[in-house]
């Protein structure tokens, strides 16, 4: 056995005083269930925003291993047709190109809202705020720092929107009558998004004054560019409801753009309020 020195004690000594002192000092935190909750919805959101990310990155147009810049014009449109999914050619003007073009539209319009958004340091959700909070106190962060963190992290809702815009796209452009199996498998749209929207329209709406009245697109930059988003989102829904009707996409697709135009108007509120901005109320001209 390996026999203790006076300075080997000491220091396994205070490492023994160190690690009780901090077990001392989270002791409060690791009995209290509240902040157990907090950990495990912070962890949740962390694995959800590098999954949503990871999905958007998998989406390239180079395969794996190809290092060659692969260019923007392919000149294969030139004479007004395009091609879907499934390689069937079609006039640009088809109803499916059509929805797609507003799809992607719709994402544009929702990333520029998004950067107003950060600017104001909106975080959309006062319940994440708090877990972030928490751990942010642990780590004795710079309150600035912290602000940006907070900010990046805590709206990835505007992140998810756009990457499952791009889920949308790839149904829309996937024709059921002549798709392969392998094609609808893939391009598959399901209800879980739709979900999404309708909790955190939820917990939006309970932050929110009744509204009384209808208001009109304003409240600050933040809050009219969510508005903005909201119309194209509207637009959107119309054009990819004869699709939908015909069997050519999934319901769902529809059913989400429906939920995602109420969770802008939402929000566009939501902004709004926390800004400090009033809502222009609607009055009937004299």
């Amino acid at each position: 056995m390996k026999k203790e020195t006076p300075t080997n004690y000491g220091r396994r000594g205070g490492e023994k005083r160190a690690l009780l002192a901090v077990s001392l000092n989270m002791a409060s935190f690791i009995i209290k269930p509240a902040h157990l909750r907090c950990v495990l919805r912070t962890n949740r959101l962390f694995w959800e925003l590098r999954s949503r990310i990871t999905l958007c990155l998998d989406r390239s147009y180079a395969t794996e291993g190809d290092n060659r810049v692969p260019k923007i014009y392919t000149k294969t449109g030139d004479k007004g047709f395009s091609s879907t999914f499934t390689g069937e050619r079609r006039p640009k003007e088809d109803d499916i190109f059509e929805a797609l073009g507003n799809t992607d539209e719709l994402s544009s319009a929702i990333g520029l809202a998004r950067e107003f958004c950060l600017d104001k340091g909106h975080t959309f959700t006062h319940q994440l705020d708090k877990v972030f909070m928490f751990h942010l106190f642990i780590l004795k962060i710079h309150f600035k720092l912290a602000r940006k963190i907070v900010c990046k992290c805590i709206f990835p809702m505007s992140l998810q929107i756009q990457c499952i815009l791009q889920d949308v796209g790839s149904n829309i452009a996937t024709p059921r009558s002549s798709a392969r199996d392998s094609h609808i498998k893939r391009t598959k749209f399901t209800a879980q998004p739709i979900m999404d929207l309708e909790t955190w329209i939820d917990k939006f709406t309970n932050e929110l004054p009744p509204l009384t009245n209808f208001i009109l697109p304003s409240g600050g930059k933040s809050s009219a560019a969510l508005h903005l988003a909201r119309t194209v989102c509207r637009r959107a829904e119309r054009c990819v409801a004869p699709i939908v009707r015909s069997g050519e996409a999934d319901p769902d697709v529809a059913k989400f753009l429906n939920r995602l135009s109420d969770y802008l108007f939402t929000v566009a509120r939501y902004a709004a309020m926390k800004e400090g901005n009033e809502e222009t109320i609607y009055k009937r001209p004299e």
